[in-house]
């Protein structure tokens, strides 16, 4: 193991955990009501396996390419995947194979394709669906007002459950206003099925303000691991 990349991601980790332990104080809110989602994307394995010595147990990766390979890299670590990428129906057998969460789930298609591989792989999947807060269907997601359906068909399949909602600030918003928009779905989501209660939200710049509005998991990368390079096996 490389000491000194140790220390690196130890020192990254110290200062995300004291962001987190921050803003739940301020939210009032305990610190074990947020769970960190380590995101490796363009990272390698080395980096995931010490993660996990420092005691990371979340990992999020959002294309399957690179997922897959370190899954398999990693399959030794008591992990949990979290597939954070807007993700094809062609690759859902593959990201079927290892994620234990699809974040991504924005249309009644990728819900019946990772219901059908998940029966196949003899696994369940906690399903979010992904709230698209500006309306912009370059970076994915479900419009507001098909959340509800939505949830209900990834209810209602066979090898998936519903864990909650995911959405990504919008560009050129302030972030606690598009935040407070996900909390008032995954509140009236959870009306209907009170146990998808996570809500997927906040990133290393607005991860504060995502937690101020009910975040349960935050996806957090270049803050924990450093400015991001090309992936290289």
């Amino acid at each position: 193991m490389d000491v000194t990349r140790k220390t690196q991601i130890a020192a990254g980790l110290a200062e995300v955990e004291a962001r987190i332990a921050e803003a739940c104080a301020a939210a009032g809110r305990a610190r074990d009501e947020v769970t960190l989602v380590a995101v490796t994307k363009t990272y390698p394995a080395e980096d995931v396996r010490i993660l996990a010595g420092l005691g990371v147990r979340e990992i999020g990766e959002n294309r399957d390419q690179e997922a897959s390979v370190k899954a398999r890299e990693c399959a030794d670590l008591p992990l949990t995947w979290h597939f954070v990428g807007q993700l094809q129906t062609n690759k859902v057998r593959s990201v079927a194979a290892y994620a234990d969460v699809v974040h991504s789930v924005d249309r009644s298609r990728l819900v019946a394709a990772i219901g059908r591989e998940a029966v196949r792989a003899g696994r369940r999947i906690s399903c979010l669906v992904q709230v698209a807060l500006d309306d912009d269907p370059v970076r994915g997601g479900a419009r507001a007002a098909d959340v509800p359906g939505l949830a209900e068909e990834i209810a209602a399949t066979e090898g998936v459950r519903l864990g909650g909602v995911m959405a990504v600030a919008p560009l050129g918003e302030e972030p606690g206003k598009a935040f407070a928009r996900l909390r008032d779905l995954a509140l009236a989501v959870q009306a209907g099925h009170p146990g998808a209660t996570i809500i997927s939200a906040g990133m290393s710049g607005d991860l504060a303000q995502a937690i101020a509005h009910g975040a349960t998991h935050v996806r957090v990368g270049t803050a924990l691991l450093g400015r991001r390079k090309l992936f290289v096996r």
